[in-house]
């Protein structure tokens, strides 16, 4: 029986794995990283880059606001009056859980793995708002490519660091790149605006002992699969099934493979059934296959959101696996 690593490896280089990748179960996570990512449900804060953070009791996540002058950016060509990069922590003390974590990963078994949120263009409208970062592509493009490039920028220098403490194996990256049925920007504007970004980035992880970047982006992103492809992305996480997922295996799997097919919507939802999930496993797998693709929640982290779901989903993974490797 194959290691969970060695699987892993099978599926995305289309080899012979002996069972479907079970999600997340591949990395082994950091969280422990100084990153300034907080999570406080509830509450209403602001991060390290001033930005105004709202996650209202009764919700599934928090989302920046912009509302009643509270955005960071209110004019795009004065950004650099009113951004400035924090501090990247560089403590041992600081430092200490997440290197611990590190050291504690069998390497052997799983991909010790980095985590990074948010991405580039998430952080151009958490700065100012979806609305005002859209229309400052067009409407002022040689700022906006000025921030771009400072973001850009702030994420190396946080890699650098990252790299030397932990030497992580793995990446998973956040950056949202759509909505359900289409992605936010043109894909001739992602090429001139976030392509040459990504590419830096993901090279700078690849050239410092990064074997594997995995992008999260629950969405509809067909037709930026070419881009991920050349910024270097091994597995496009959160892949939905609006997208055309068996027909993005054809044309490109050996290039890039895909992670995804289970849209938590519609399994991991207030009242959750066994048959409903058992029934979207096993159509995912049986219309997806498994090389260059991994059963997977859309969602960009391995939690749920109600109880039993994700143990359940392995399970009628398992169940498949037992079907398909006869």
């Amino acid at each position: 029986m194959l290691t969970i690593k060695q699987n892993l490896l099978e599926t995305i280089n289309g080899g012979n794995p002996d069972r479907f990748v079970k999600q997340y179960e591949f990395m082994d996570l950091i969280m422990e990283v100084p990153l300034g990512v907080e999570f406080n449900y509830g509450q209403t804060w602001k991060d390290h880059w001033g930005i105004t953070w709202q996650w209202p009791e009764g919700q599934l996540g928090m989302f920046p606001v912009h509302h009643d002058g509270l955005a960071v950016i209110k004019d795009i060509t004065k950004w650099k009056d009113v951004v400035k990069k924090p501090l990247i922590e560089t403590s041992d003390e600081m430092w200490a859980p997440a290197i611990a974590h590190a050291n504690a990963i069998d390497r052997n078994e799983k991909f010790v793995s980095a985590f990074y949120a948010p991405g580039i263009f998430e952080m151009t409208h958490h700065l100012m708002g979806m609305e005002n970062a859209l229309m400052a592509l067009y409407e002022e493009p040689e700022a906006m490519q000025e921030l771009i490039d400072y973001l850009t920028e702030y994420e190396l220098d946080f890699a650098a660091v990252l790299i030397d403490k932990l030497h992580p194996e793995a990446l998973l990256h956040h950056d949202d790149w759509g909505s359900q049925i289409s992605s936010f920007v043109s894909p001739d504007m992602f090429e001139e605006f976030f392509l040459p970004a990504y590419k830096k980035i993901y090279q700078f992880y690849k050239d410092n002992g990064v074997q594997l970047i995995v992008h999260h982006s629950d969405s509809y992103a067909a037709n930026l699969v070419p881009f991920m492809i050349e910024m270097g992305i091994d597995i496009w996480q959160g892949v939905m099934n609006t997208n055309d997922i068996p027909e993005l295996l054809k044309e490109y799997g050996g290039k890039i493979s895909f992670m995804g097919g289970l849209h938590s919507g519609l399994v991991d939802y207030p009242g959750w059934t066994k048959e409903v999930v058992k029934k979207q496993v096993e159509e995912t797998c049986r219309a997806n296959g498994y090389k260059y693709f991994i059963p997977c929640q859309t969602s960009g982290l391995p939690i749920e959101n109600f109880e039993g779901c994700n143990a359940y989903i392995d399970e009628c993974i398992d169940e498949m696996s037992k079907e398909v490797f006869k």
